[in-house]
Formats: C-alpha cells, structure tokens, sequence
C-alpha cells in the first residue's frame, strides 16, 4: 500500500448517511467513492430500525436533532414521491394512559410547537377511543405527519443516484487507519484488494464505528474523538391481526421513546425497541426480554394476550453518553472544530437519522468548510 490512488472525495459507510452524503456530493458534480465494511449496504443500524418517519416532536428545541428532522422529514416525503419509495403517512397517536401523564404530554404539544412542528392536534378520551378503540387512554396527541417508510427501498434510491452521477462503492473495503497529510487525508482500506487513497474529502458516516474510524487517523486529535456507548434495542413481532391503524407511543422514557407500536407498510404489528446497554456489537434477540414488554404494552392495549409477542429482530444505537445521561444531539466534527481540512466525522447519528438522512447529508457537506 506504498502508492496511494488519489481520490477527490471518500465516504466511510455505506449505510442511509452515507449513501445521503454520497449522494448530495455526487449531485454536486464531485468524483466519489463510498468504502463500506460489509457485503452490502445497509447492514447495521439503518436496517435495524422501526422504519418510522419521524415528526420531530421530542427533540430538544434548537437541537440539530430538531432541526434536522423536521427539515429531512419535508425532503424525505417529496423524494419518496419523487423516486417511488413505498412510504405510507399513516400518523401516530402519543397516549397518556392516566391522568398523571397529561402534563408530560401537554409539554410534548408546546415542544412540538417550539420545533415548528404545527400539526399536533389534542384529543380528549372519546375522540381517541373512537380512533383507536383498543387504547386505554384519557388523551392522546395525533402526529398527523409521522409515517412509515421501506428503507431499504430508500437507500437502494440513494444508491441509484449517487451511482448514476458517478458514485463507486467499494464492499468489504473497511478503513484499516489512515494519517493527515499536507495534501489531505490518507486512508489505508483492507479488504481482498487493500488498498491505500489519497482523499481531499472524507466524510466518516461510520455509524457505530465512526468514533474507530476517527481514532485511527494519525495527526487527529484524539481529544476530538468521543467515547462510544451502544444502546440495543429489541423488537417483538404480534402474531395475529393488529387492531390499530395508527402508530401507539407511550410517553417517552430514558435513552428511548419507550415499546411503542408501530406497523410495517403491510400492516404487521411489532413492539420495541427495549434499552439494554452493551459492550459488543450482537443482534441475537434473548426471548426472555419480551417477558417486560407485556406489563409495558397492556399499560396502553389492556388486550395484548398472553404468549402474542414472538422475538422479532435487535438494533443498536450508537450513544455518546452511557446510561442515565440525558440523550445527546447529532455530532457534525468538522475543519472548524478539529482544524483538519477536508474531514467531516459524523458521531452519535442514531434516530431520527432515517428521517434527517438528506438535511444531514446536506449539513455535513456544509461543515466541510
């Protein structure tokens, strides 16, 4: 790996952010090419997900995450339309289950507001009964905005256009390390056929590995690189007919928003995600988790039969704080903050990433500068 190819732009990870960003800057008319670890795109968080079109209700207010969300869930609906990715605006009912909640979700309504989300609308017991006549509930807020989404159909779209303005992905390339260099950033990529690139641009849209990936660039501050916490999420499936037609969500927890319901575009119901705090990266979905996701589910659907939740499948979500900290906003680590020209590393990318994909591609681009 002596002779190094020079490339104008690298992105790192080919998963919804990376393909985004490989996206926006092959649209912008620059030579691109994407090094993805795995056999094909998509393979870890953003096929790990509950596929949910997010509002932009719960994110702290001026937070990127706000921003980002409410901006990418706009860009997100019209390039469903464009491109034909199956989509559905199916909304999504927030539930108080008693009326010791009804402050909490009073305040989910102003924070919506300050978000510049407009569309929440308060229903008092009856109108959410005869919405959703399976709910326990004294009031519920309605998302009309919130809805589903293939992501797989949704990246394959990224792809499509990212490889039709020039774009190249290289599988089973994953970033071995790399150095800053006077003329830009060095990356040593392994793989059948290692390789080393002289790149001008590097986006480090890694995901759970962005914080290695950062951290074996020498010449980079290691005091840039922030510590790594994985947050696993598991989901179960209901065997059986759904009842609702909407997404359920309980009022939001710690690291999570709670085992919400939600549906898949053919009206399949699961639960999840849980929290479990882990070391390594393991997708195996212990059975014995979905024993808690009884007492939280009937707290908002009193019906949910016994033995009705099947293992379905796990994430994990890249945290930058471990348990009991209060969930981090998005981390765009660009030449402002770091002083190295041309690197953007994306850290703590978790949800609302899906919806955000495109307003994020867009502000990593910009903090190249």
């Amino acid at each position: 790996m002596s002779v190094a190819e020079k490339i104008e732009c690298a992105v790192i990870g080919a998963g919804v952010i990376g393909l985004a960003v490989a996206r926006a800057l092959a649209l912008q008319g620059r030579e691109v090419i994407i090094l993805e670890s795995e056999e094909a795109i998509g393979m870890a968080t953003s096929s790990r997900n509950s596929e949910v079109i997010h509002a932009g209700i719960y994110y702290d207010t001026g937070s990127l995450k706000a921003k980002l969300c409410v901006e990418g869930k706009h860009a997100l609906y019209d390039y469903c339309e464009s491109h034909g990715v199956p989509h559905k605006r199916c909304g999504k009912v927030i539930v108080a289950t008693h009326d010791g909640q009804l402050d909490k979700l009073k305040a989910l309504q102003q924070k919506a507001v300050d978000n510049d989300v407009k569309d929440l609308i308060w229903q008092d017991q009856k109108t959410t009964l005869e919405m959703e006549p399976a709910l326990n509930a004294v009031a519920s807020l309605l998302s009309p905005s919130t809805g589903l989404i293939d992501s797989h159909s949704l990246m394959l779209a990224y792809q499509g256009d990212a490889e039709a303005n020039g774009t190249m992905i290289a599988f089973n390339s994953p970033v071995l390390g790399g150095e800053i260099t006077d003329s830009g950033i060095r990356l040593d990529v392994g793989g059948e056929t290692p390789m080393a690139l002289d790149c001008q641009v590097v986006i480090n849209s890694g995901g759970l590995h962005a914080q290695r990936v950062a951290g074996s660039l020498k010449g980079f501050p290691p005091e840039m690189v922030p510590d790594t916490f994985f947050a696993k999420g598991s989901y179960f499936s209901l065997s059986g007919k759904s009842p609702f037609t909407h997404l359920i969500y309980p009022i939001p927890e710690e690291a999570g928003l709670g085992v919400h319901l939600t549906l898949d575009l053919g009206g399949q119901a699961r639960f999840g995600p849980d929290v479990e705090w882990v070391e390594e990266i393991a997708y195996e979905v212990d059975p014995s988790r979905g024993d808690k996701f009884y007492d939280a589910v009937r707290s908002y659907w009193p019906d949910l039969k016994d033995n009705a939740l099947l293992p379905g499948y796990s994430g994990i979500r890249p945290k930058l704080k471990g348990a009991g900290n209060p969930p981090m906003d998005f981390t765009f680590n660009g030449p402002a903050d770091h002083g190295v020209q041309g690197l953007v590393n994306l850290f703590g990318i978790e949800s609302p990433g899906l919806t955000a994909s495109l307003a994020i591609a867009d502000e990593a681009i910009k903090r190249l500068k």
